[in-house]
């Protein structure tokens, strides 16, 4: 029995439908080197969705690797209640200087879903404990993505992940989102007073003496298509929050460290959210970890005599992992050291004008948004109409099969193709991943 077949036999893939391995088998990945993957049969695959956006800086990266082989001489893990160790203070140090402000605590956990479940209790437990009791519900955008356990998908909104768990959620109160490219005031992203905040205005008048917290994707909603909403939003809803009494959530998860082109999403709108959290780029995508990072104000709440029950009683078993905390530092000195994020700029604004050139006049080509490196690619069947693709035919999914033959790997979003590779991406490397798109578009779609 070959590696493929015992794949087949004995795991069940991630976000899949396992029928579908029938037909196209599991690629087994031997290496990585930069923006590659490599199979055992020796294929190179250009990884431009940076397996699932958290490979930061390249696969096998020098320093991380140093860090990390360093760090295993040393500790592995140790449990992190009255222990501590010099690799996780020193990572809450490097972040201090890059997050934004007002955040100065850091609460560590494993992996986006649990950050975001941190977030939720301790901003509930945080009203409760300041007062504020009739403050029990949350708030979140409509095709919102949080992660996929149960809090996080309650404050979700996508029926393709929540749908089917709704009786198993804690009820939530949605805001119809910004959807720039079909705007429903015929405003555009890049000059638009945010009409659309009128959604979220009338929700908080409705529902903010009761809500707790708010949570956001800021600027880049990503499991949505990779919508792409302007910073004004992010100023709006935080004077808004403010008005009520609402703390404010920011999901930098998909979009911290450099994604969108600053360090956070949230240094676009020159505004700071009371809890911020971070994942996938924090490790650079070498090991599972997360921190919800939050304020002294909300810290306070919880800081009193054992007796009084309020401490904040939430853990994981890996909570500060040293290794996890290592290959956070070698990244944090890597964006610092090699200035990721200036040369990042420079090659975001080359993908922009070459994927213009290539695609943008497609007849199937609706929109080519982008932040940062970030570059979607919206499929339709009418520019005109802005009509999509019936979600049956799964056109981004014939189009990544048809990239993977080629050696890109392409993952759609429905009928979005996006790019969101590693800062590290060379122009040509860039030049790769673009023709092997157009090709793979074409022969699906006609050139």
């Amino acid at each position: 029995m070959d590696l493929v077949e015992k794949d087949l036999k004995y795991i069940w893939h991630p976000c899949s439908q396992m029928k579908d391995y029938e037909e196209l088998k599991p690629i087994i990945i031997e290496r990585g080197e930069g923006v590659y993957l490599y199979g055992k049969d020796g294929k190179a695959y250009l990884d431009i969705v940076s397996s699932w956006w958290c490979n930061l800086l390249g696969h096998r990266n020098p320093t991380i690797n140093a860090a990390l082989i360093d760090q295993l001489g040393r500790l592995e893990h140790v449990i992190f209640a009255n222990f501590s160790h010099e690799p996780a203070i020193a990572l809450c140090e490097a972040l201090m200087n890059i997050i934004p402000d007002g955040l100065s605590k850091f609460n560590f956990s494993d992996n986006g879903s649990a950050a975001v479940e941190c977030a939720l209790k301790m901003s509930f437990q945080y009203q409760y404990q300041t007062g504020h009791k009739e403050k029990t519900k949350f708030m979140c955008l409509t095709d919102g993505y949080h992660g996929e356990t149960l809090g996080a998908l309650a404050v979700g909104s996508m029926d393709l992940y929540a749908k089917m768990y709704r009786p198993m959620l804690m009820d939530t109160h949605q805001i119809e989102a910004p959807d720039c490219y079909r705007c429903p005031f015929g405003k555009k992203r890049d000059s638009c007073g945010c009409e659309c905040f009128a959604y979220a205005e009338k929700a908080f008048a409705d529902h903010g003496a009761e809500t707790c917290a708010m949570i956001v994707e800021p600027l880049v909603q990503g499991s949505a298509g990779m919508r792409i909403y302007p910073p004004l939003y992010l100023k709006k809803l935080r004077a808004l929050c403010d008005r009520y009494g609402v703390l404010l959530i920011a999901d930098e998860i998909a979009t911290g460290f450099g994604r969108t082109g600053k360090m956070f999403a949230f240094d676009h709108a020159g505004v700071s959210p009371d809890i911020l959290c971070v994942s996938k780029g924090l490790t650079g995508g070498y090991l599972p970890m997360a921190i919800t990072i939050t304020t002294d104000k909300i810290y306070s709440a919880f800081y009193a005599e054992y007796s009084e029950g309020k401490a904040f009683m939430h853990s994981h078993t890996y909570s500060g992992n040293p290794l996890g905390c290592s290959a956070a530092l070698a990244v944090q000195q890597v964006l610092r050291e090699e200035r990721i994020l200036e040369k990042a700029a420079i090659r975001a604004g080359y993908l922009t004008e070459r994927l213009n050139a290539t695609l943008l006049d497609h007849p199937n080509v609706g929109e080519i948004r982008h932040i940062g490196l970030i570059h979607a690619i919206e499929l339709v069947t009418d520019k005109q109409a802005k009509t999509g693709f019936e979600p049956g035919l799964r056109i981004g999914y014939q189009i990544y099969k048809k990239a993977l033959e080629k050696g890109l790997i392409l993952r759609p979003l429905g009928n979005v193709l996006y790019f969101n590779p590693p800062l590290t991406i060379t122009e040509a490397e860039l030049d790769e991943a673009i023709a092997i798109c157009a090709e793979a578009i074409a022969e699906v779609l006609g050139s």
